[in-house]
């Protein structure tokens, strides 16, 4: 079972409140919930009152894997539930090493669509050029 710390949304339209509880990470968003470990009000009109967490609570799901997502894992660091051993690490980038090789299919690719734009001008300047004669034929006749 993987769980994640993330907001359930509720309150009302226009003025959003937020849960953050801890949930399987299958569970619908704004469903099921193991356990709800603090409140998130952004509109809210004092700073105090915007997040309440409950730190110690936070930290042993930390401590238990529990992944926060990336609002929720800022909103711990504000709250400083966050210690040396519970900071989450950076994801490494991606390598993606095959987005700039010189490939058959991408040339072919490439080809084909150098071929569409300049049917597609050619298409235009024709329908131009038409739309001028008609003008300027219309204009002889008066």
């Amino acid at each position: 079972m993987a769980v994640v710390i993330r907001m359930k949304r509720t309150g009302r339209r226009n003025r959003p409140c937020y849960r953050i509880s801890v949930a399987d990470s299958r569970w619908p968003r704004d469903g099921r919930f193991l356990e709800s470990i603090g409140l998130y009000d952004p509109v809210a009109p004092s700073e105090e009152n915007q997040v309440v967490v409950d730190v110690e609570r936070a930290r042993d799901w930390l401590r238990r894997g529990a992944k926060p997502s990336e609002t929720v894992h800022s909103i711990f660091k504000r709250a400083e539930v966050y210690q040396d051993d519970l900071e989450r690490k950076p994801r490494p980038s991606r390598k993606r090493t095959g987005r700039k090789n010189v490939t058959a299919k991408r040339t072919k690719r490439l080809e084909a669509k150098k071929m569409r734009a300049e049917r597609k001008t050619r298409r235009q300047a024709d329908r131009v050029s038409a739309k001028r004669a008609a003008a300027k034929g219309s204009a002889s006749d008066e």
